[in-house]
């Protein structure tokens, strides 16, 4: 198969939501309808011994929630899909954030009963920036929802997109009937089921007297009247305005039955974009480029807890991919290659020997790769856009066994690498202090410290607003800076300088102070 048949069937995503909109069970349906498990895991309890696939670390099987980015791959209809499924809860918003760098489209899950989210207005803003094609998935439907007008009137307004409903419910709750495709003039049943899948039946003319069969004279009635408004109200579906981000489709169905999903997924490989062209600090990569070049959005460390294993996670962006193949590795200015290369199907792996733009890798890696990486068959460039945001929550880190301090470092640069939160060491006195986007984060932390490297500590609050990557173009102005604010500068896991500021008026006053001074609220920014 060439490059171009390659790419041509292939399709990345990503699928987001608010915690509990049920995305990962959409997740767990997908990979059912792919062949790719045998049976649906449960994620709400930790007593259920089968547990969501995706969900595989230990704390999550806990609580029932995804905390880390999992990436699936399978074949459906002789299309190759990579699915990532992403952690919904706002404490591991940043694990979700530079997932969709790594995605070409986004599946948006969408509780009909609780309809748009905080969190799913944040995850949505991330899309915008880069114009992702977005689909809908409104869930849930075998519970009283809200009309489904009034929730693509509020998608609308909350999320800054225009809708088109490609699919229709009849009624919902204990009378939830089925859904209409308008896409496709088809009528599927719904029946209460976590195993089957009803089988459609065409509708080629709604105001036939069948239609009042199946479903009864006064949900026929509703549905012709439903659909003559949305005919109405809404433009025609047009493809190439989803493709720029300016149109999001919606579909209705309920994820825990099995209902709706095989729809979404028979419509999202028709629609949904092949790999897309990429922008890096020299030029825009196109996927059917004959050489290789791909970025790490992704590091995991200790995925078998048996064995001290660290996997990078490629994105493979241009060319094939070779496994054992001598590769450019751009910020270390040197050649890396890999002997083990994996596929994933959530903590399943297989090793793989070829991978095509789309296919997301897994590089077992000793500590030479870090989030943002950029790896080419020799040219020096670097893929864009995975900063590191400043973090809201701030807590030193206090270590509770001096005889384990080094397994204390090795533990923290680890999962720093990961991207579970930053560290940020003070130039004075050598202070640690872990930053956040939400205080359940130092919980897994805490947790992954302990039961993956022996080490125990304790957080202690710190009076901490931002953290400022700084910088200056002049070395001596840079310099007078550090010089007066000594108590208050540290360095990232990189080495950036950071300036910690403790309130927003006294940041304000820092800034005007020293105006040769550059604040930065993410760490990648250009002078």
């Amino acid at each position: 198969m060439t490059l171009e048949q390659e790419i041509a069937k292939r399709r990345t995503f990503g699928i987001i939501s608010h915690p509990d909109a049920g995305k990962t069970t959409l997740t767990e349906k997908l990979l059912l309808f792919g062949g790719a498990i045998q049976k649906a895991g449960a994620v709400k309890s930790s007593k259920i011994k089968d547990h969501a696939r995706s969900d595989w670390m230990e704390i999550e099987k806990q609580r029932g929630i995804s905390v880390a980015t999992s990436v699936m791959g399978f074949n459906y209809k002789d299309i190759k899909i990579n699915l990532l499924d992403t952690p919904g809860h706002q404490d591991f918003a940043e694990d979700t954030y530079r997932t969709l760098t790594a995605v070409d489209s986004v599946i948006l899950v969408i509780d009909c009963v609780k309809g748009v989210e905080i969190q799913t207005e944040k995850l949505m803003e991330v899309c915008r920036m880069r114009n992702t094609p977005v689909l809908c998935f409104i869930n849930k439907l075998d519970r009283e929802g809200r009309d489904p007008f009034d929730l693509l009137d509020e998608i609308e307004e909350k999320l800054d997109i225009k809708v088109r409903p490609l699919s229709w419910p009849i009624s919902m709750g204990k009378t939830f009937k089925g859904v209409y495709s308008l896409y496709e003039k088809k009528l599927n049943l719904f029946t209460p089921s976590k195993v089957t899948v009803q089988e459609s039946i065409e509708v080629s003319d709604i105001n036939s007297d069948e239609l009042d069969k199946l479903v009864g004279e006064s949900y026929a009635k509703q549905l012709r009247a439903d659909v003559e408004l949305i005919e109405g109200v809404y433009p025609e579906f047009n493809v190439q305005e989803y493709l720029d981000g300016e149109v999001a489709p919606v579909f209705f169905g309920s994820a825990v039955n099995n209902f709706g999903v095989r729809e979404l997924l028979d419509t999202f490989i028709r629609i949904a974009p092949p790999p897309i062209p990429r922008e890096t600090t020299v030029r825009e990569v196109e996927p059917d480029e004959k050489k290789f070049s791909g970025f790490i959005f992704k590091i995991h460390a200790n995925m078998d807890p048996k064995h001290r294993n660290r996997i990078a996670f490629l994105r493979v962006c241009s060319g094939k991919f070779e496994r054992a193949t001598n590769y450019h590795h751009v910020r270390q200015h040197k050649g890396i290659r890999f002997s083990n290369a994996t596929a994933f199907m959530a903590q399943d792996r297989e090793t793989v020997d070829e991978a095509w733009p789309g296919d997301i890798v897994g590089l077992y890696d000793t500590g030479n790769l870090k989030i943002g990486d950029t790896l080419t068959e020799g040219e020096d460039l670097m893929y864009t856009g995975i900063p590191s945001f400043s973090p809201e929550i701030f807590k030193e880190v206090v270590n509770m066994d001096a005889m384990k301090s080094k397994q204390l470092e090795k533990g923290l640069l680890q999962l720093m690498e990961e991207g579970v939160a930053q560290l940020f060491t003070y130039e004075l006195g050598n202070k640690k202090v872990i930053g956040t986007v939400g205080a359940l984060q130092f919980e897994v932390i805490q947790f992954r410290l302990k039961n993956e490297y022996g080490a125990t500590v304790q957080f202690v609050n710190q009076n901490i607003y931002k953290a400022c990557w700084i910088s200056s173009t002049s070395e001596k102005k840079l310099q007078e800076f550090i010089d007066s604010k000594q108590r208050h500068i540290a360095k990232d896991k990189d080495g950036k300088l950071v300036f910690m500021a403790e309130s927003k008026g006294w940041l304000q006053m820092v800034q005007e102070n020293f105006p040769e001074i550059h604040f930065h609220f993410t760490s990648e920014f250009k002078d």
